[in-house]
């Protein structure tokens, strides 16, 4: 059979699972399950007579994300939080993966940017991060204690404070994507050039490791979530400039959902980073250099599994399952 042949023959049938799965149309789990298997059955027909072609990123994407809302639905009563960490979010990331990287290459260009504008303008550091900040943190470098200024104020209070500051920033990156994601990328921008002026200051005054070994603790997890959140807005923008095949109000709605769950993943990855820049970073100063480090080790390698490993070995299992349904099918007939 002719792909067009085949696409013609089973477009209907595609159209109307759309409905099923993002509409409002709900079905019970059973319903869903039955549409879910002939959905396999057409990808696995597609993957093997037209491997280049596009309907099977199109099957492969509907078939992912059916299998979260029939899994979603048939689990949400007892394990619902457990199944959105463990299951939704990995495969949402997993999906959209792609925005992940771009959030992360824009958000390091612009590290770059803030770097090298601080090396060639020696103004530029106050321009971007304030006179009293610079001020206070080089006196406190001729002090020999360069990140002092993580001592200020009680440990419970930094604590509320500063997951209250990053967590607006976060709910801001993903709320900006409605402006087809050029807004989540100024955020980006933003915090990327601030990040880069910061570093070199310190860079400059010849205490950069003393600086990383300390602000690092807390900034590995808060840096990497306020990212993760940059791809949650880009995927709302995507959503609004390329809906594909569903009518835009339709692509945004899925794509606000989406992002809406990627911001709440992160909620407890800020809350740790806030706990950390306000019990533990404060003491960095008279830590030895392996614990310090081994923070900083522990908690990038966490949040890194969990955004960017993870999701790979969920998507696994979960082509482990259409295969396995597509043999228990064939042996039923």
């Amino acid at each position: 059979m002719r792909e067009v042949a085949f696409i013609k023959q089973n477009k209907e049938k595609w159209l109307d699972f759309e409905k099923a799965i993002f509409g409002k149309e709900l079905k019970n789990p059973d319903q869903l399950a039955s549409l879910y298997t002939h959905l396999v059955n057409d990808l696995s027909y597609a993957q093997t007579y037209y491997p280049k072609s596009k309907t099977i990123l199109y099957l492969n994407n509907l078939a992912a994300k059916a299998f979260q809302k029939i899994y979603k639905t048939k689990r949400q009563d007892k394990n619902r939080l457990v199944y959105f960490f463990k299951t939704e979010i990995p495969l949402i990331m997993y999906l959209y993966k792609r925005y992940v990287l771009y959030a992360f290459l824009i958000f390091g260009v612009f590290v770059g940017i803030g770097a090298l504008s601080s090396a060639f303008d020696d103004s530029f550091i106050r321009l971007i991060l304030g006179d009293d900040y610079v001020n206070k943190t080089l006196e406190n470098i001729k002090n020999g204690d360069p990140v002092a200024i993580y001592k200020s104020g009680s440990n419970w209070g930094s604590f509320i404070g500063i997951t209250l500051n990053n967590l607006r920033v976060c709910v801001v990156s993903v709320v900006y994507g409605v402006f087809g994601g050029f807004g989540t990328g100024y955020v980006l921008m933003e915090n990327g050039i601030m990040l880069g002026a910061f570093q070199y200051m310190f860079q400059k005054e010849g205490v950069l490791w003393e600086s990383v070994r300390g602000i690092w603790i807390h900034g590995a997890m808060e840096i990497f979530a306020i990212v993760i959140s940059g791809s949650a807005g880009f995927i709302i923008g995507a959503s609004i400039l390329f809906p594909k095949t569903y009518s835009r109000i339709t692509s945004f709605k899925t794509g606000l959902k989406t992002g809406v769950k990627v911001l709440l993943s992160v909620f407890p990855f800020i809350i740790a980073a806030g706990f950390l820049e306000g019990y533990i970073t404060r003491y960095s100063n008279i830590m030895s250099n392996w614990l310090s480090v081994g923070i900083i080790v522990v908690t990038l390698s966490i949040i890194s599994y969990y955004y960017i490993i993870y999701p790979h070995i969920v998507n696994k299992k979960l082509q482990k399952l259409q295969k396995l349904q597509k043999l228990q099918q064939n042996a039923t007939i």
